[in-house]
């Protein structure tokens, strides 16, 4: 076999087992979003009917296939099974697929263990997506795994991502001081604690700059989602995490490219280093400014 197709094979492999595995981790997911606000164990009890209650088949618990292959009813009642648990597990899987495409996962050692732990944040903010959405909740564990997972970052060293440590920390106040103090200034009637921590956590493993267009990005979807909700005839209070979480994952995805526009578009780095500057974060940001060939 040619080393070319032994190649294309090899990277094909690579991203049919991170569908497959993001559709694995997906169902745990749902596990999570459900029994999470009822403080439930997501180990000790058998999935079950939410009707009958009778425990699930192992066979019925295979991601995607088994509801299609059920007709979405359970199978000793016959009562409808929300299509949202096969969305969930279809999510987490193509999320999965996208990011590893997106940052290259096969190019290096270090981008591996990025991608791993992007995809990982993109798990967590399913979860927070959802519960948020249906409870107004944020579980403090799950925000606390997306902190925990800045630490790899942090061993690697700036030269991993071009994040240095104490910017991690700067992003940690950065993103979350302002929702605090909008939580203070409403005596939490504007903004819950959850959304906080959400964003320090988020803010420790972006880092500040990062984190600032997690923060703007998921601000204005709050802001245009309120604005509808409001027009729909609903009251102000409606759960803010599912928009701060948009922000986040837009920030993981593309956040240097915004940094880099924003930078750009206002003249920013023009006014810090000069004209002909270049932005180019992160590498700009811990060397020497680039310049275009006109201003040298």
């Amino acid at each position: 076999m040619p080393d070319e197709l032994q190649y294309k094979l090899f990277v094909s492999i690579i991203y049919v087992f991170m569908f497959l595995f993001g559709a694995t981790v997906g169902s745990f997911l749902n596990v999570c979003i459900y029994r999470l606000p009822k403080e439930e164990s997501l180990i000790k009890s058998n999935s079950h009917c939410m009707k009958c209650g009778t425990p699930i088949l192992r066979r019925d618990l295979i991601p995607i296939v088994s509801w299609c292959m059920l007709r979405g009813k359970c199978r000793a009642c016959g009562e409808p099974i929300s299509p949202r648990y096969t969305v969930v597990e279809l999510l987490n899987a193509i999320g999965w697929v996208l990011i590893s495409l997106h940052f290259d996962i096969i190019s290096s050692f270090s981008m591996m263990i990025h991608t791993v732990l992007c995809c990982l944040v993109f798990s967590a903010l399913l979860v927070v997506f959802f519960m948020d959405w249906d409870t107004q909740l944020i579980s403090t564990p799950v925000v606390i795994f997306i902190g925990a997972l800045a630490i790899p970052d942090i061993l690697l060293g700036p030269s991993f991502m071009g994040i240095e440590f104490r910017f991690m920390i700067i992003g940690l106040f950065t993103t979350s001081l302002p929702l605090l103090l909008i939580f203070l200034i409403s005596k939490g009637r504007a903004m819950g604690l959850g959304d906080v921590y959400l964003m320090a956590a988020a803010g420790l493993f972006l880092g500040w700059q990062r984190g600032l267009v997690a923060l703007f990005v998921g601000i204005i979807a709050g802001a245009v989602a309120g604005l509808i909700h409001k027009a729909r005839g609903g009251d102000s209070a409606f759960a803010f995490g599912p928009w701060l979480s948009i922000g986040i994952l837009a920030a993981m995805i593309w956040g240097w490219d915004i940094c880099n526009l924003y930078m750009s578009f206002t003249g920013l780095g023009e006014l810090i280093y000069g004209e002909g500057y270049i932005a180019n974060l992160p590498t700009d940001f811990y060397q020497e400014p680039h310049f275009s060939t006109e201003a040298a």
